[in-house]
């Protein structure tokens, strides 16, 4: 039988294309053949840049063939979220106020993808300046999980998750702010990683919340996830929170060994609120690494009831201030019938953004006011300072946290957008990751009655990555995925 080309990961898609099995432009048609045949149900991408990256994929096979261009993810499709600036190709943020913005520049990680060789086949839909956890606040519309097409994919890099799971791009980038990677990732059945804060440059990250937000990989596995993050982890100066590390050899991590890797999971994150399922699937996983040689107990991480109520208001108010930006002057949309500065200010930004983002702006400026800031900001970020207290007491003691990615599988289309308080709980167990700038990583660990993907989410402390990749890939190794076209898997 004849395995489809976006059936491989992206490591072995780039096997094949080295060995010269496969043209560069015969696995650009493949991918752009399944957008074609899946995306109007799925609704993954908002751009599709096929005229260009057919001609970019011409010039990539000369660069391979001429030894130029060697590296592991040289000629292989990738598919960009929607925040992330791409020279010349539309980058809207999925919002209505940046509909038409083209940029000039490209942000680092999709230059330092471009330098490996990457072919961009488009760019994906993400909830409204990542404002979300279902992808629902689009502007143009919702996605649907490949799964189960009635439910949601999680967000806000849900365009990226299904677009991988439903397999029309090898590997996608995400940015994550409170578990927009791995709460996709997990409701998609596919593998998300969000580095250590400052790992990967934010330079042409359309800015969230500045000092939560993260670029990362999104794949059909661990061993992707470790060789994207490779080649896009770098030292940038042109970003003030960028970090040099020592080296950057993630992919040195892929080994099946956790002998003695000692993995805590938080009592905290197996209590109430937890779906019955993924706590059973958790626990699975736990006993899987624990009889490869892990050794795996239950502590008390405390404060993660406070997670939620300071990351809302931390990132609030960074989005207060970082969307003031957009007004209708410099660039994207502009109000029409308008009557002096003030008025065309005020009638841009109703129009052009949506709920969520209003609802988050207001939020910001109000918890950001004179007479409140005291109360509100301050008081979260001495709450971020305890939490990161909390994770560095743990891993004094702990190599891994293990626990879930997210408290149920995917909701259905429609439940949590009627009620923003129940979605902001969705991220109970992705927030604090953030908020002490650690790194962590979700991969598929089973399925519900339902049908639907469980994540198991392992958390490392600062610069640990290799201590996650290790542990996901040796649990990788006890399960057998399927990687069949997801379609079968939604008869």
């Amino acid at each position: 039988m004849t395995v489809s080309l976006m059936s491989l990961t992206a490591v072995e898609l780039g096997k094949e294309i080295k060995a010269k099995q496969v043209t560069v432009v015969e696995a650009t048609k493949a991918a752009i053949a399944q957008i074609k045949a899946n995306d109007k149900e799925l609704n993954c991408f908002v751009t599709i840049n096929e005229e260009a990256a057919l001609i970019r994929a011409e010039e990539v096979q000369k660069l391979i063939d001429d030894g130029i261009l060697t590296g592991p993810l040289a000629g292989v499709p990738v598919a960009i979220k929607d925040n992330m600036c791409t020279k010349g190709i539309l980058t809207t943020c999925s919002s209505k106020i940046l509909g038409d913005f083209k940029p000039i520049y490209s942000a680092q990680a999709v230059i330092n993808l471009e330098q490996a060789g990457a072919v961009i086949i488009g760019k994906t839909n993400m909830d409204e300046f990542a404002m979300g956890s279902t992808t629902e606040t689009s502007f143009f519309g919702a996605t649907k999980n490949p799964w189960n097409t009635a439910h949601v994919p999680g967000g806000s890099s849900g365009g990226s998750a299904a677009a991988v799971a439903a397999e029309e791009c090898s590997y996608a980038l995400g940015s994550d702010t409170g578990g927009s990677i791995r709460q996709p990732s997990s409701f998609c059945g596919v593998t998300g990683m969000k580095p250590t804060y400052g790992t990967i440059s934010r330079y042409g990250l359309i800015a969230y919340g500045s000092s939560l937000d993260q670029i990362g990989p999104i794949a059909k596995d661990v061993t992707d996830c470790a060789t994207i993050l490779e080649t896009i982890a770098s030292y940038d100066t042109k970003d003030s929170t960028s970090v040099k590390r020592e080296e950057y050899n993630f992919t040195s991590a892929l080994v099946d060994d956790v002998k003695g890797l000692k993995i805590g999971i938080p009592r905290d994150y197996l209590t109430e609120g937890l779906d019955p399922e993924v706590k059973i699937a958790i626990l699975n996983a736990a006993k899987a690494l624990e009889a490869k040689g892990a050794i795996v107990e239950e502590f008390d991480l405390s404060l993660v009831q406070y997670a939620i109520p300071a990351y809302y208001i931390i990132a609030s108010a960074e989005a207060s201030s970082n969307l003031a930006r957009f007004d209708g002057v410099k660039f994207g949309f502009r109000a029409k019938d308008f009557d002096g500065l003030h008025s065309m200010y005020k009638k841009t930004r109703s129009q052009g953004f949506g709920a969520e983002v209003k609802r988050r702006i207001m939020l910001g400026s109000f918890v950001l006011s004179s007479g409140y800031y005291d109360a509100y900001y301050i008081k979260a970020l001495k709450t971020k300072a305890l939490i990161k207290k909390a994770f560095d007491k743990a891993f004094e003691k702990y190599d891994v946290i293990l626990g879930p990615t997210a408290p149920t599988t995917a909701p259905k289309l429609g439940d949590s957008l009627s009620d923003p308080i129940k979605m902001y709980l969705g991220d109970i167990y992705t927030i604090s990751v953030n908020l002490a700038g650690l790194p962590g990583i979700s991969v598929p660990c089973g399925n519900d009655s339902k049908g639907l993907p469980i994540g198991l989410q392992l958390i490392g402390d600062c610069f640990e990555e290799k201590k996650i990749i290790r542990a996901a890939y040796a649990f990788e190794q006890t399960k057998k995925y399927d990687r069949c076209n997801i379609a079968k898997s939604r008869d």
